[in-house]
């Protein structure tokens, strides 16, 4: 089965990486030493630190495995200007009958902060903006309902 691809910025691949060789050099040793050290203790049927480290190196492991899997089908995208709504462009919509307008930058699922107006191309908003050009309608199916917006910008 074809990996999906991860859409993700330079700075957020680095950052990926730098904190997968992080987990492997430091964090992979740390849980070791402190395996070691429950081990010492005894019994490990009913020993809490040794149960802990354990739990420790799997989420550990996960993330190592997690972050590999992001990387290898990663795809570096630029934010970039663009004619239509995609991955890397920044989308200013306004609700239909709103004066207000939202400016979203559509990302990878690993950028995802919403806080920050970066949305991800598979969400249902940016799913239902993908592809459209600037003065184009489309509707986005919210919890609350059907909701009518219109692209008022493309950077």
């Amino acid at each position: 089965m074809a990996e999906k691809k991860q859409y993700l910025t330079q700075e957020k691949f680095d950052e990926l990486t730098k904190e997968l060789d992080h987990l492997k050099t430091v964090k992979r040793k740390e849980v070791a030493e402190s395996l070691e050290y429950a081990k010492s203790l005894g019994d490990l049927s009913e020993n809490a630190e040794y149960q802990e480290a354990r739990g420790d190196q799997a989420e550990v492991e996960d993330r190592i495995k997690q972050i590999e899997a992001i990387l290898i089908s990663a795809e570096i995208v630029e934010l970039h200007h663009s004619e239509k709504a995609d991955i890397g462009s920044t989308v200013s919509i306004q609700k239909k009958g709103d004066s207000k307008t939202k400016t979203y930058k559509i990302v990878g699922s690993e950028e995802v902060d919403i806080a920050n107006s970066k949305i991800s191309l598979q969400s249902p908003l940016g799913e239902a903006m993908h592809g459209k050009r600037k003065g184009d309608e489309f509707n986005y199916k919210a919890p609350g309902g059907v909701i009518h917006y219109k692209i008022v910008g493309i950077e």
